[in-house]
């Protein structure tokens, strides 16, 4: 059993729960995704190995995942909710282009320092790091530069 399955696992033994065969499947098919990922790309995702796990069964697992510390609504993107598995993952930010919907992260370390230099200015315990920035990815302002 992986790490991550472990943490699962024990996670819904504390909340009385089963780790079901459903679960498993979308348990591994979220930490395989590199991406950001939305509720329908992760079912379609799941649907072409398994077509008995349904929509209900992903919102219902989601939340979950969530609340075990494996994956975190990190933004939404057009019109959509993205997660992540964080897991094993370094705090980043995020770009988002608002026109195509690309997202590109990035690991700085400067700006971690800076975060951590305002907690403790405050005496302000961190628990999770969620920095979006919007505008327009490069290819989007070479394509229309007079609509971004």
């Amino acid at each position: 059993m992986n790490d991550y399955s472990k943490i699962f696992t024990d996670f819904l033994l504390r909340k009385e729960m089963k780790f079901t065969n459903s679960r498993k499947i979308i348990l591994d098919t979220v930490f395989s995704l590199h991406d950001h990922f939305d509720i329908e790309t992760l079912y379609e995702t799941i649907k072409t190995k398994h077509n008995n796990v349904s929509r209900a069964t992903i919102y219902r697992a989601i939340p979950l995942l969530i609340e075990a510390g494996l994956l975190k609504k990190s933004l939404r993107s057009l019109s959509k909710d993205k997660y992540e598995h964080i897991f094993g993952h370094p705090s980043h930010l995020h770009l988002i282009c608002d026109k195509c919907g690309k997202i590109i992260e990035e690991v700085d370390k400067d700006v971690e320092n800076l975060l951590n230099k305002i907690a403790i200015k405050y005496d302000f315990k961190i628990k999770e790091v969620n920095v979006s920035l919007r505008g327009f990815c490069s290819d989007c302002v070479k394509v229309g530069s007079s609509n971004v």
